[in-house]
């Protein structure tokens, strides 16, 4: 929907090219538990984003503040990545933000699997993007790790930096919904649905809530966080009160959403990752990709 070529070096919105550009590999354990496993998720974290979400926790290389970080590789070399995570004992594949890139994710997919790949894949995203795009690569997909981060227009625009994020969320809930009618969770099958309430949009949490229960609660599992932590420190924001924190709880109960996670309040734990590091995360948290670390090196 860019319109432009990017196989001959023009940039999309997501500000990449065709060629393949990552930013970090490796066990991460700061997913959802099932997703976690005994060692963590397996993640790669690919640069670039076709939605700029103003307080990006991944501004660094979503290209929302128009950097360039991370490294240019191929498709066999993304395949063996996939390899080496599964030798490293990985709960999961975790491929972040990679909508961009569908063509030759695909690929490599095809290539790991064909080598040996057994793990379960996870295609994690902020859900801008197209059901047309997912049909690409649905059959190679076990468990879609998909946000929602408003049904409200204003939100979005506010939040998102695209008011139409919110009209988009929902064809592509739809067409998972249809592609993967329920959820194994210990089996890595099917959708978790992430929900994080921005500040001061507590009314617009509820109106997702209650959409939720009514279209998605029994094929998806939700996970509804509540640690909204902005990257930029001239930012500020009121933090969530318990008696608000409690009203969300009660209304899970009163709509009989106990199909997930939710997140506790005071989680002192930064999340907001450095990828100028080898680990951008709390070191008892992740542990890098050799071969990332390799090809990172071999790229400097």
């Amino acid at each position: 929907m860019c319109r432009v070529n990017r196989e001959n070096g023009e940039l999309g919105v997501c500000r990449m090219s065709d060629t393949i550009r990552i930013a970090w590999s490796g066990l991460h354990k700061g997913e959802e538990p099932p997703l976690v496993g005994k060692h963590g998720s397996g993640m790669i974290f690919f640069t670039g984003c076709p939605l700029h979400c103003r307080y990006c926790q991944n501004r660094q290389i979503s290209g929302s503040d128009g950097s360039n970080m991370g490294i240019c590789i191929s498709v066999e070399e993304l395949a063996q990545l996939m390899l080496e995570l599964e030798r490293m004992d990985a709960s999961s594949i975790n491929l972040v933000t990679g909508t961009h890139f569908i063509p030759s994710i695909k690929k490599a997919l095809i290539m790991a699997k064909q080598r040996g790949l057994s793990l379960p894949v996870v295609w994690n995203s902020s859900g801008y993007e197209r059901p047309e795009a997912l049909e690409e690569i649905d059959s190679l997909i076990d468990l879609y790790l998909l946000d929602c981060k408003s049904l409200s227009r204003n939100v979005s625009r506010v939040f998102c930096g695209r008011k139409e994020y919110a009209d988009n969320i929902i064809p592509v809930m739809e067409y998972i919904k249809e592609k993967h009618p329920s959820t194994n969770l210990e089996k890595v099958k099917g959708t978790l649905l992430r929900h994080l309430v921005f500040p001061g949009t507590l009314e617009a949490t509820k109106k997702f809530l209650r959409f939720y229960a009514e279209h998605y609660k029994d094929s998806f599992f939700l996970s509804l966080m509540v640690q909204f932590v902005p990257p930029l420190n001239d930012v500020s924001f009121p933090q969530m009160s318990e008696e608000e924190y409690d009203g969300l709880v009660d209304m899970l109960e009163e709509l009989e959403i106990d199909n997930g996670f939710m997140q506790e309040m005071g989680d002192e734990i930064l999340w907001i990752p450095d990828f100028t590091k080898d680990i951008p995360f709390p070191e008892n948290f992740a542990s890098p990709n050799p071969y990332f670390l390799e090809l990172k090196r071999m790229r400097s």
